[in-house]
């Protein structure tokens, strides 16, 4: 395969808000790999959408035609992400070596794990190849299919002579731990705890005809926080399990809920975000200061964690003294750096090159990471009523 080739990574995390694309020029393989950034497309899931897959996650039922239709919708939603990405440049599917979908997570508790996607429709719609089902390779060598991205943090981050943490504030919170001048076999890293899962879940309850989330925090600063269910919350064993770890948000909602009770009205809304953000800076700050070898000499932040402003306050708070910024910084969109991994993970696997990192995982061994669907041969033919070759 030739050294340099175009991917477009896709990914749509726990948050459920949408797809992110990123169209990335990949040279080089395997821990050499380099990406270049060439689009960014974020393209919002429609509300009915966001809402199907929410009653899922939350555990709903579904019949196996709501299930199926549910994959066909976030299967389009995939395809016309790319589709504008590549229009954004000028491109077309020719130009890309493969799409990389992650899929969007229904279930995760390892070794079982749904992230849903139809691979075939998106090859069809968009018309060249989808590598898609990441987490289960890893899975199936005993490891927790996740954190995915410490490939990519690795390849894009590592530093010669500073201890760094990329820190992702997605739906879930996770970071990756690389040490100065250290090899990808020293990263540790996991899932810390809830993002802004917990946040997103109180304003759906509790504010079912806002936006959904608390855009930059600002109801959150109306609040105060509620030291003693946040002191409640981190109490459970979960923060204080070492790595290898994953977990969902599911589950970090029902921690929440146990400890919180009874949520009250609206009018408890500011105070119960607040206590989100300081959950999710707590669960950080425990994590760098127990389950860390080394304190590091910076904090990298990606996701849309990043715009909640009291989240960021909190986690300055908790760790004061550790200089804080963004992947944006480093030349990598901060909404970006996610779907620029899947394209770097994408990349490998075209290559035959094992992705998952063993240390961080859990998994016996470094294996190949997703299934390959083939670039149709006619993209024409794929449509309802096409005659066959």
């Amino acid at each position: 395969m030739a050294d340099v080739r175009l991917v477009a990574g896709a990914m749509s995390g726990t948050s459920a808000d949408g797809v992110d694309v990123a169209i990335a020029r990949i040279a080089g393989r395997g821990l050499g790999m380099r990406a270049e950034l060439l689009a960014h497309h974020a393209h919002p899931y429609p509300a009915e959408l966001k809402q199907r897959i929410f009653a899922v996650r939350k555990g709903g039922s579904l019949t196996l035609a709501e299930l199926a239709g549910l994959g066909r919708e976030i299967s389009l939603a995939y395809a016309e992400a790319v589709r504008a990405a590549l229009a954004a440049v000028n491109l077309n599917a020719g130009d890309l070596a493969a799409i990389a979908a992650h899929g969007q997570t229904l279930y995760h508790a390892p070794p079982d794990t749904i992230q849903w996607l139809d691979p075939a429709l998106i090859a069809a719609r968009v018309g060249c190849a989808v590598v898609s089902d990441f987490r289960r390779a890893d899975c199936a060598a005993g490891g927790q299919g996740a954190p995915l991205v410490p490939f990519a943090d690795y390849l894009l981050f590592r530093h010669e002579t500073r201890h760094r943490i990329l820190l992702n504030l997605g739906g879930i919170a996770n970071l990756t731990f690389i040490p100065a001048g250290g090899k990808i076999e020293q990263l540790i890293a996991f899932d810390t705890g809830p993002g802004n899962c917990v946040s997103d879940w109180l304003m759906r309850e509790l504010y079912p005809e806002g936006p959904g989330v608390d855009e930059d925090g600002r109801m959150a600063f109306l609040g105060k926080a509620d030291e003693t269910l946040a002191t409640a919350v981190l109490s459970a064993d979960y923060f204080k399990q070492p790595p290898p770890k994953s977990t969902d948000g599911p589950a970090m909602i029902d921690r929440f809920f146990a400890a919180a009770g009874d949520l009250g009205g609206r009018s408890h809304l500011p105070k119960l975000l607040a206590t989100a953000c300081l959950i999710t800076a707590g669960a950080i700050a425990r994590a760098v200061r127990d389950l860390l070898p080394h304190f590091p000499d910076e904090l990298i932040v990606s996701g849309g964690g990043v715009h909640n402003r009291m989240m960021m306050k909190c986690l300055g708070d908790q760790l004061h003294g550790v200089p804080i910024s963004t992947t944006d910084s480093l030349g990598i969109p901060s909404a970006a750096k996610e779907a620029i991994a899947f394209a770097l993970l994408g990349a490998a696997t075209l290559d035959g090159e094992p992705s998952n990192v063993p240390c961080v995982t859990g998994a016996s061994r470094p294996v190949v990471l997703g299934s390959v669907t083939p670039k149709p041969r006619n993209p024409n033919d794929e449509t309802r009523g096409a005659k066959p070759e």
